[in-house]
């Protein structure tokens, strides 16, 4: 059951990671940027090309990982915001980064003429 909403709290890692690791890996490189990762955080994983998503998240009796590759395009570049560690994200925005919308953009076309 997808549990993700509003009220969680989501940090981004700054650096891409290799899409193979598992749960145990994940949570190991969570940990030596010290966090706990079973504190009830999500924590979002990238690799580098920006087109598979990982998060990781700690629920009442274990980890779930949520795993998306995107069929097309990749996430907006502004996902990355520091050189190193984490940073806190919130729902709308990543929510707006996973579907590929740039927050600066202003305007979007909500149509092509043909």
């Amino acid at each position: 059951m997808f549990v993700l909403n509003e009220t969680n709290v989501f940090r981004v890692c700054c650096t891409p990671v290799d899409m193979r690791q598992g749960i145990l890996r994940l949570s190991q490189f969570v940990r030596s940027n010290d966090f706990n990762p079973s504190d009830g955080v999500v924590y979002v994983f990238y690799n580098r090309s920006r087109n598979r998503i990982k998060l990781l998240h700690w629920e009442r009796c274990g980890f779930v990982v949520y795993h998306k590759q995107m069929a097309q395009g990749c996430l907006s570049p502004k996902i990355i915001r520091a050189r190193t560690g984490f940073y806190e994200l919130c729902w709308d925005e990543l929510v707006l980064y996973i579907e590929g919308i740039n927050l600066s953009c202003y305007r979007r076309k909500r149509y092509n003429k043909s």
